[in-house]
């Protein structure tokens, strides 16, 4: 995944980042609430963690602010204030959870990955298109310019979630938990199988490649 980290305290700050790359994630911290906001506006994230009590602008303006311009984003708030009216002013502000400090890194990851998994609440998308390729999700079919391709269920369903996420990192884990339900790794070359199949309809006929790997870390499809 990739995670936005917007978090003052240096020690916390240094512990969430070491917890997330350990667990294989990529991190960007920001250390005030403005410029968090801002990168939010400016890349896509999988979630943010957003402190409430931020130098250059509070948390919960920031996140109410990000909500405003459609930054839909799911966002973990930490905060030092346990009160109930402290939680129901994070989560009214547009945060998606509100975890009090301390914590145990532990939580605070289920809590993030619980968030990604969320199917967000955005109109359907029937057609898909990536360069010269073309997924229609109501007949299930696939061209790529004026060549049908014929896709096995496994390989549409990977070709779907990538072009759902085009020009993002999807990672092995996210593959086995959309495509084969799996929330855990059976430590076989099952997904790359799969991949290194699908290539071979969607980009070895032709000259440009769309699928490409992300060493150590999964898959991307982008435009040439």
């Amino acid at each position: 995944m990739n995670i936005l980290l917007v978090e003052d305290d240096e020690e916390t700050a240094a512990f969430v980042t070491r917890g997330l790359r350990e667990s294989g994630d990529a991190v960007t911290h920001c250390s005030d609430g403005r410029a968090g906001m801002l990168a939010a506006t400016e890349r896509s994230f999988d979630a943010i963690v957003f402190d409430r009590m931020l130098p250059g602008m509070d948390g919960l303006d920031a996140v109410r602010i990000l909500r405003e311009s459609s930054v839909d984003t799911p966002i973990i708030m930490l905060t030092a204030l346990a009160g109930i009216n402290d939680r129901v002013d994070g989560l009214e502000a547009g945060a998606d959870d509100y975890l009090v400090k301390p914590f145990a890194f532990a939580e605070l990851y289920a809590r993030i990955r619980a968030l990604s998994r969320r199917k967000p609440l955005v109109p359907e998308t029937h057609e898909l298109r990536v360069h010269d390729l073309q997924l229609d999700r109501t007949t299930q079919s696939v061209h790529r310019g004026d060549a049908r391709l014929d896709l096995l269920p496994r390989e549409y369903r990977i070709l779907e979630y990538l072009m759902l996420n085009a020009g993002q990192l999807v990672t092995r884990t996210m593959l086995l938990e959309k495509v084969w339900g799996y929330n855990f790794d059976p430590k076989t070359s099952l997904v790359q199988t799969h991949v290194s199949r699908l290539r071979a309809k969607v980009d070895k006929p032709f000259s440009d490649e769309l699928i490409r790997t992300v060493r150590g870390s999964g898959y991307m499809i982008d435009a040439p």
